[in-house]
Protein backbone atom coordinates (compact mmCIF):
# COMPACT_ATOMS: atom_id res chain seq x y z
CA UNK A 1 0.00 0.00 0.00
CA UNK A 2 1.34 3.38 -1.00
CA UNK A 3 1.63 5.93 1.81
CA UNK A 4 0.45 9.54 1.69
CA UNK A 5 2.70 11.98 -0.12
CA UNK A 6 5.11 14.10 1.89
CA UNK A 7 6.98 17.27 1.08
CA UNK A 8 10.78 17.46 0.95
CA UNK A 9 10.94 19.14 4.38
CA UNK A 10 9.36 16.00 5.91
CA UNK A 11 12.07 13.81 4.38
CA UNK A 12 14.84 16.28 5.32
CA UNK A 13 13.98 15.80 9.02
CA UNK A 14 14.98 12.12 8.80
CA UNK A 15 18.68 11.70 9.63
CA UNK A 16 19.89 8.62 7.73
CA UNK A 17 23.56 7.74 8.20
CA UNK A 18 25.95 5.07 7.02
CA UNK A 19 27.44 2.93 9.78
CA UNK A 20 29.49 -0.22 10.22
CA UNK A 21 28.26 -3.17 12.29
CA UNK A 22 30.78 -3.83 15.08
CA UNK A 23 28.92 -6.22 17.39
CA UNK A 24 26.01 -8.66 17.12
CA UNK A 25 24.34 -10.50 19.98
CA UNK A 26 21.40 -12.91 20.10
CA UNK A 27 18.19 -11.33 21.41
CA UNK A 28 16.20 -14.17 22.92
CA UNK A 29 13.65 -11.92 24.67
CA UNK A 30 12.44 -10.33 21.43
CA UNK A 31 9.00 -11.42 20.24
CA UNK A 32 10.25 -11.96 16.68
CA UNK A 33 13.68 -13.48 15.89
CA UNK A 34 16.14 -10.60 16.25
CA UNK A 35 19.67 -9.57 17.08
CA UNK A 36 21.04 -6.77 19.24
CA UNK A 37 23.29 -4.94 16.79
CA UNK A 38 25.91 -2.31 17.64
CA UNK A 39 26.72 0.12 14.81
CA UNK A 40 29.65 2.53 14.65
CA UNK A 41 28.90 5.99 13.20
CA UNK A 42 32.35 7.55 13.69
CA UNK A 43 32.02 10.97 15.34
CA UNK A 44 28.36 10.22 16.20
CA UNK A 45 29.56 7.29 18.30
CA UNK A 46 28.22 3.77 18.56
CA UNK A 47 24.51 3.02 18.82
CA UNK A 48 22.46 -0.13 19.35
CA UNK A 49 19.46 -1.53 17.50
CA UNK A 50 17.11 -4.45 17.82
CA UNK A 51 16.98 -5.76 14.25
CA UNK A 52 15.01 -8.60 12.64
CA UNK A 53 17.88 -9.52 10.30
CA UNK A 54 18.37 -13.13 11.32
CA UNK A 55 18.56 -14.28 7.68
CA UNK A 56 22.21 -13.23 8.15
CA UNK A 57 24.56 -15.02 10.53
CA UNK A 58 26.22 -12.94 13.25
CA UNK A 59 29.55 -13.39 11.43
CA UNK A 60 28.08 -12.12 8.12
CA UNK A 61 26.96 -8.92 9.81
CA UNK A 62 30.22 -7.95 11.54
CA UNK A 63 31.98 -5.30 9.44
CA UNK A 64 29.01 -4.81 7.10
CA UNK A 65 28.01 -1.27 6.10
CA UNK A 66 24.38 -0.36 6.85
CA UNK A 67 22.04 2.61 6.40
CA UNK A 68 20.26 3.67 9.60
CA UNK A 69 17.84 6.30 10.87
CA UNK A 70 19.67 7.85 13.81
CA UNK A 71 17.33 10.63 14.99
CA UNK A 72 14.38 8.69 16.38
CA UNK A 73 13.87 8.46 20.15
CA UNK A 74 15.05 5.17 21.73
CA UNK A 75 12.42 2.42 21.77
CA UNK A 76 12.12 -0.15 24.54
CA UNK A 77 11.93 -3.61 23.00
CA UNK A 78 11.65 -6.40 25.58
CA UNK A 79 13.72 -4.39 28.07
CA UNK A 80 16.37 -3.34 25.50
CA UNK A 81 16.81 0.28 24.36
CA UNK A 82 16.90 0.30 20.56
CA UNK A 83 18.47 3.64 19.59
CA UNK A 84 18.48 3.44 15.79
CA UNK A 85 16.52 1.88 12.94
CA UNK A 86 18.60 -0.24 10.58
CA UNK A 87 17.01 -0.04 7.13
CA UNK A 88 16.02 -3.15 5.22
CA UNK A 89 13.37 -4.62 2.94
CA UNK A 90 11.80 -8.06 2.60
CA UNK A 91 12.76 -10.24 -0.35
CA UNK A 92 10.41 -12.69 -2.12
CA UNK A 93 11.08 -15.28 0.61
CA UNK A 94 10.03 -12.81 3.31
CA UNK A 95 13.56 -12.39 4.70
CA UNK A 96 14.67 -8.91 5.77
CA UNK A 97 17.65 -7.86 3.65
CA UNK A 98 19.79 -4.84 4.52
CA UNK A 99 19.83 -1.64 2.51
CA UNK A 100 23.47 -0.65 2.30
CA UNK A 101 25.94 1.25 0.11
CA UNK A 102 27.58 -0.69 -2.70
CA UNK A 103 30.75 1.41 -2.42
CA UNK A 104 32.97 2.15 0.55
CA UNK A 105 31.48 5.17 2.35
CA UNK A 106 32.87 6.79 5.51
CA UNK A 107 31.04 5.84 8.70
CA UNK A 108 28.71 8.62 9.80
CA UNK A 109 28.18 9.92 6.27
CA UNK A 110 24.70 11.36 5.61
CA UNK A 111 22.33 9.62 3.17
CA UNK A 112 20.31 12.01 1.02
Amino acid sequence: MEKAQIVYDDFARVDIRVGRVVSVQPFERARNPSYKVEVDFGELGRKWSSAQITSYSEQELIGRMVACVVNMPPRNIAGFQSEILILGARNAAGEVKLLAPTNEIAVGEVVF
